[in-house]
């Protein structure tokens, strides 16, 4: 049985949500319309940095702290700013967006090349 590449299923999600570029995603911040979810993994944000303001929501926990019902649920998750996700390089965050907008989200998108194309655009990074 073959199963389906994860590289399909991330450019399957591509095709479906919005992607911004970092520059824009840090001005939609900057201007208050939008909100940044780092989905990395804690180790990832130790060892990489992490954006000032942004909101950890590791990507096994994010439909639970999403959803309302959950009693997982994350008030601050709540908001009718897009939730721009982003992870190291893209991918995980092509899929939860995938996701959340399979749950209903619509004000959702994700950062091109993420936290490693933020980093690269030399936008703002917290180190310990």
């Amino acid at each position: 049985m073959a199963i389906t590449p994860v590289k399909t299923l991330v450019d399957a999600a591509k095709a479906e949500i919005s992607t911004l570029s970092p520059q824009d995603a840090h001005d939609r911040v900057k201007n208050g319309t939008a909100l940044l979810v780092d989905i990395r993994d804690i180790r990832e944000l130790n060892r990489e940095g992490k954006i000032e303001g942004a909101i950890h929501a590791p990507r096994g926990m994010l439909e639970f702290w999403i959803d309302p019902a959950s009693p997982y649920h994350r008030e601050e998750l709540a908001t009718d700013k897009t939730l721009i996700l982003f992870c190291a390089a893209a991918w995980r965050s092509a899929l939860a967006a995938k996701t959340l907008q399979d749950m209903g989200i619509e004000n959702v998108a994700e950062i091109d090349g993420g936290f490693a194309s933020w980093r690269d655009s030399e936008l703002p990074i917290l180190k310990d």
